[in-house]
Order: C-alpha cells, then sequence, then structure tokens
C-alpha cells in the first residue's frame, strides 16, 4: 500500500464541499497553529473518511450493509459522520474506556457503538469479525491509502494557506495524519511527528526498522493509542524523512492548559501533544524558523480542563 502527492491531489477534489478548510493563525512570531480542531466532528478525521467512502462509492463499494470502524473515538466520529451525509450505516467499535463525550456524540451522529477491549487494537479486531460477518465496508483509523490521502489534503491546504514555512509537528498516533501531511508537502518543509513518551508507535518503528507493537499508556492514549504503527506510515517516513520527538506526560497536560489560558483553545490531551514539543522546549527553532503546529483535537471534556 502507497500514497503518492496526485492521491492526496485527488483525495482534496473528491471531498471538496464535504469538509471545511480550516483556518490558520500566527500566534506569535514563526509560531503558526493549523486549526484542524475546528473540523467537522472536531478533529482532522472526516478529510480521510469522506475519501474512502466515496472512493468506495465511486467504485461500487460501498454497499446498503454500511460502513464499520473501529477507534479511540475520533476516527469513530468521521466514519459515522460521513456515513450518515451519504446516508448508510455506521457500526463503531470502540474501547470501555473511550472518553465519555466521544461515545455520546457517536450515538447523536446514529451510530450502532459497540464498546469492546481496552485498547484500540481490541475494538479493531472486533470490527473485522464484523466487516467479515456483514461485508460491510472497513474504515480503518490510519492504514489505508485512502485514509492517508485524505488526511494529506491538511498539508495541501497549508501550502496554500502559509506563504513559507520551514517545519510542521504533527501528533502521532498510527501515523496516518503525519504521512498524508509529509506526502502532500514532499521536501517544501520538514515534518516531525510528536508522540507521547507512552505512547511511541512512530519512534518504537524508526528504531526497530519496522513497525512493532508495544504498549499503550497516558492522557492521550484515547486519541493516539495505537498499539503498532501504520505500514503506510512507516513506508512514508523512511521516504520523506519524517522524525519523531517524544514529550512526556507532564507537557502534555501543561500545554493542553495553556492552549486553553492563552489561546482559548480547548483540546484534547492528543491535540495538545504537538505543541508540547515546543512549549516544553523539547523541539527549540532556530532564529527565522517557521513552525507550523497541527492542533487536531477538540472532542474532550471541558469541564477537565485546568
Amino acid at each position: 500500500m502507497t500514497v503518492n502527492v496526485q492521491d492526496v491531489r485527488a483525495a482534496a477534489e473528491r471531498i471538496t464541499g464535504r469538509v471545511r478548510r480550516t483556518p490558520v493563525i500566527e500566534v506569535s512570531p514563526g509560531i503558526v497553529f493549523k486549526l484542524e480542531l475546528l473540523q467537522h466532528t472536531g478533529s482532522f478525521k472526516p478529510r480521510g473518511a469522506f475519501n474512502r467512502l466515496l472512493l468506495a462509492k465511486e467504485n461500487g463499494e460501498l454497499t446498503g450493509q454500511g460502513v464499520v470502524a473501529a477507534s479511540g473515538g475520533n476516527a469513530g466520529l468521521a466514519s459515522a459522520y460521513a456515513a450518515r451525509e451519504l446516508g448508510v450505516p455506521a457500526r463503531i467499535f470502540v474501547p470501555v474506556n473511550a472518553p465519555a463525550p466521544k461515545v455520546a456524540k457517536l450515538r447523536t451522529l446514529g451510530a450502532d457503538v459497540v464498546q469492546v477491549g481496552n485498547e484500540y487494537a481490541e475494538a479493531y479486531a472486533a470490527a473485522v469479525i464484523s466487516r467479515d460477518e456483514t461485508d460491510a465496508l472497513l474504515v480503518h483509523a490510519f492504514d489505508q491509502p485512502e485514509i492517508v490521502a485524505g488526511q494529506g489534503t491538511v498539508g495541501l491546504e497549508l501550502l496554500e494557506q502559509v506563504e513559507a514555512f520551514d517545519t510542521v509537528l504533527v501528533a502521532v498516533g498510527g501515523g496516518g495524519l503525519v504521512a498524508g501531511i509529509a506526502t502532500a508537502i514532499g521536501d517544501r518543509a520538514k515534518v516531525i511527528g510528536v508522540e507521547p513518551v507512552l505512547a511511541p508507535a512512530l519512534h518504537r518503528a524508526l528504531e526497530a526498522g519496522q513497525p512493532v507493537d508495544g504498549p499503550v499508556g497516558g492522557v492521550a492514549a484515547d486519541s493516539l493509542g495505537a498499539r503498532r504503527l501504520g505500514d503506510i506510515a512507516f513506508a512514508v517516513a523512511q521516504k520523506e524523512g519524517i522524525g519523531s520527538l517524544l514529550v512526556e506526560e507532564e507537557a502534555i497536560i501543561a500545554a493542553r492548559s495553556k492552549l486553553w489560558h492563552d489561546y482559548h483553545l480547548a483540546v484534547e490531551h492528543g491535540a495538545a501533544t504537538a505543541f508540547a514539543a515546543l512549549d516544553s522546549a523539547v523541539y527549540q527553532p532556530a532564529d527565522g524558523e517557521r513552525v507550523v503546529v497541527l492542533v487536531c483535537g477538540a472532542n474532550t471534556d471541558p469541564a477537565t480542563l485546568p
């Protein structure tokens, strides 16, 4: 499975009118936020979901059986939203510890929600069984070409919206977003993945020379809790030279708090992870460097904001 920039451009054309062109803001000299938390369903995920479903519809693969997906929350919300917009049913498998606001939103979107297991991998295994039993269209959270290409449309927007930038910091779970953005941007800028120390799927894969399974945990596990990096993401990471930075739990919590208090952005911990690399000085821009930070998810309980 591979993805190239032509796939991303085709995805952008296919999903036009289905997703929002999210804004960018320069929050300080040389630091730009891409506000993908303002996307439908509160994360970047509908880009990939719509690309997957619309292409399947074109090919006659989207039937009345609808779609089945597994998710810590955001990918499921995107699949449920896209399915509702296209008039087909959605069954979404989520871990039993998925955040209550995400589960409630899934049901509001009309999805059949099934809670199983304690992490994404277990929910995914159940989704595959359901696909085999029903012949519904399986929508992967991060490791399908259509998904990665759809997420890459964020990168195309950045090239149009920001006159010049040197680096993009992207939170990584299974790697669909960082792979898509790197594919879209190519050698125009450096793309760096930022991961929690307790869920370092990209970091582990780069060290091992291949995607490997590992434990996941921590405050951002509901959205960045992939046990294993996607194969597509690993291939793109090797081709495009994507790096990985690790941030501590305390840094993620502090970054989330700062995004709220300083910028009035209510984000989930996963969405604060990229900014945490800057806020904690794990990443220190060079003089004159322009850095884009992906702020990618808003599905959080506001009552937990410090």
